[in-house]
C-alpha cells in the first residue's frame, strides 16, 4: 500500500527538480528570517541567488548540534513565535536541550510522513494503533500520534511505562500495531510472557520501532517474543521527529521522504559527499520546514543511501540499517567499536537475553572494557566451569567481531535494569576524566 503515490514512486529527475524549486526557497527562507543562517552563508560568500538547483547544496555550510545549543532556545527559529503553534525538545542530552519549533503547515507535513510510513507497513484506517513512545517534549508519542489520526486510524495513546495496564489494555482494546523503542518492545514480550495471558490472545500483528539503533538480531527477537512483524521507523527531534522515513513490507532499507527532507552522505572526516552507495555520514536539509529550517545539518548516523526502484513500486530513496553514530563510536585501546557489534554477538548466542551493558574506563592510562551480559534463566548455574565455558564462548566471539578482547561479566537473570524509552547500553567513565 502507498500513501502518496505520487510523491513515493516520482520518478528521479522529477524528484529533483521538485527538491530543487524547495530548496531554492528554503534556503531564501533561512537566509532572510534566520540570522544565523544569513551570518553563515555571508561568511562563505553566499547569497540565495547562488542556489539554483539540488546540485548547489554543496555550496552551503553544515549546520551541527551545537549550534542548536548555542541559540538556546529560540535563536534559529524562522517565524515569529505567535506563529509556531508546538515546541518539542530532545532527550538524553547534556546541558541544554535541543529545542525545535513547529508551524501549523510543520505539524501537518509531520503527519503527512508519518502517514506513508503507517501506509508503508500495512496499517490502514481499520486499524488500532498503541503508541508506547513517551508524550510531551519528546517527539515520539506525538509524533506517531498524528500519523495514526491522519490516515484515519485508533491511536491508543498509552505513553511509555505503566507496563502491567499496556498489556492489558493491548489485550483488552485490540491493539493490531505497537509503537515503541525496540528496547521497551522487548521488555513488553518479556512481562506479557510472565503475565499469564496466552500470546493469541493479542490481536498484535506489526510493529513500529525506533529512537535508538537496533540490529537484525534483535529484530528476530522482538518478532518471536511478541508474535508480530518488525519495522523500522527513521527520525530525529532536529528535522522533525519520527517520519523522516520508514521500512516498506520490502524491509530491503528504509525509505526517505525526500521531497521533505532531502539526505547526503558525506565522508566524516574530509566532509566532502561520498560515492553513491557508500557509508558515510548521513546529512538533511529540510525542504519544507517553516518554524526552524534546518540546512545540511550533521546527524552522525552512519550509513549509505540507494536509488534504486523498489520491489514495492517506491522510488524513494532508501537508507541502510543505521551502522552507527560517528559520535557514538567508542575508540578502545585504538579500536573503533560500536555497540549496534556488541549487541549483534549477544542477540546471536541462545545462552543469552538482548540485554547488556557496556562500561569503559582507564585504569593506569589503560583504557578497559568490560561487557555486562545477562543469561537466560534456562542456562543460568552457579557451577563455576558451566559460568566460565559460557564466558569463554561469548569472549571468543567479541574478539572475533570487534577485534579487542573485553573482559565478560555474566550476570543473573533479569539484573540489568529494563528500560521504557531510549536503552542505555554505554557508561564510559573515561569522559569523567
Amino acid at each position: 500500500m502507498i500513501w502518496n503515490e505520487t510523491i513515493e514512486c516520482m520518478e528521479r529527475e522529477e524528484m529533483r527538480k521538485l527538491q530543487g524549486i524547495r530548496l531554492k526557497r528554503v534556503v531564501e527562507h533561512a537566509y532572510y528570517n534566520t540570522p544565523f543562517y544569513r551570518r553563515k552563508m555571508q561568511e562563505e560568500g553566499l547569497s540565495p541567488d547562488d542556489i539554483e538547483s539540488i546540485d548547489d547544496i554543496t555550496k552551503l555550510p553544515f549546520t551541527v548540534k551545537q549550534d542548536l545549543r548555542d541559540t538556546y532556545p529560540f535563536g534559529l527559529m524562522a517565524v515569529p513565535m505567535s506563529e509556531i503553534v508546538r515546541l518539542h525538545a530532545s532527550s538524553g542530552t547534556t546541558g541544554k536541550p535541543v529545542v525545535v519549533g513547529y508551524t501549523r503547515k510543520d505539524l501537518s507535513i509531520w503527519s503527512e510522513a508519518v502517514a506513508r510510513c503507517l501506509y508503508a507497513v500495512g496499517l490502514t484506517r481499520n486499524d488500532a494503533v498503541q503508541v508506547s513512545y513517551g508524550y510531551g517534549l519528546f517527539t515520539g508519542g506525538l509524533g506517531l500520534h498524528g500519523g495514526v489520526e491522519k490516515i484515519g486510524g485508533t491511536v491508543i495513546p498509552m505513553s511509555s511505562g505503566n507496563t502491567q495496564k499496556q498489556i492489558q489494555l493491548m489485550h483488552d482494546f485490540g491493539a493490531k500495531a505497537l509503537a515503541c523503542t525496540p528496547s521497551y518492545a522487548l521488555y513488553l514480550g518479556e512481562t506479557i510472557k510472565e503475565s499469564g495471558i496466552p500470546r493469541e490472545e493479542f490481536q498484535l500483528k506489526t510493529g513500529i520501532f525506533g529512537a535508538e539503533p537496533w540490529t537484525e538480531s534483535m529484530r528476530r527477537e522482538i518478532e518471536e517474543s511478541l508474535g508480530i512483524k518488525a519495522y523500522d521507523i527513521y527520525g530525529l527531534t532536529e528535522i522533525i521527529g519520527p517520519g523522516v522515513g520508514s521500512e516498506c513490507e520490502c524491509q530491503k532499507g528504509t525509505h526517505l521522504w525526500e521531497d521533505h527532507f532531502f539526505p547526503e552522505i558525506i565522508d566524516p572526516k574530509t566532509l566532502l559527499p561520498v560515492a553513491p552507495g557508500e557509508p558515510g555520514e548521513l546529512v538533511f536539509t529540510t525542504l519544507t520546514k517553516e518554524g526552524m529550517p534546518m540546512i545540511r545539518y550533521r546527524t552522525r548516523d552512519l550509513t549509505a543511501l540507494h536509488h534504486e526502484k523498489c520491489g514495492c513500486g517506491r522510488t524513494a530513496v532508501r537508507m541502510d540499517r543505521i551502522l552507527g553514530r560517528s559520535d557514538d563510536m567508542l575508540i578502545i585501546r585504538g579500536v573503533n567499536v560500536f555497540p549496534s557489534q556488541v549487541e549483534a554477538v549477544i542477540l546471536g548466542l541462545p545462552e543469552f537475553e538482548p540485554h547488556y551493558l557496556i562500561v569503559v574506563d582507564r585504569v593506569n592510562n589503560t583504557d578497559t572494557f568490560q561487557i555486562q551480559v545477562e543469561v537466560r534463566p534456562d542456562y543460568y548455574s552457579d557451577e563455576i566451569n558451566k559460568v566460565m565455558a559460557l564466558k569463554k564462548k561469548i569472549t571468543m566471539q567479541m574478539q572475533s567481531v570487534i577485534g579487542i578482547q573485553p573482559e565478560i561479566k555474566i550476570v543473573e537473570p533479569r539484573s540489568i535494569e529494563r528500560s521504557m524509552g531510549k536503552a542505555q547500553h554505554v557508561i564510559d567513565n573515561r569522559k569523567l576524566v
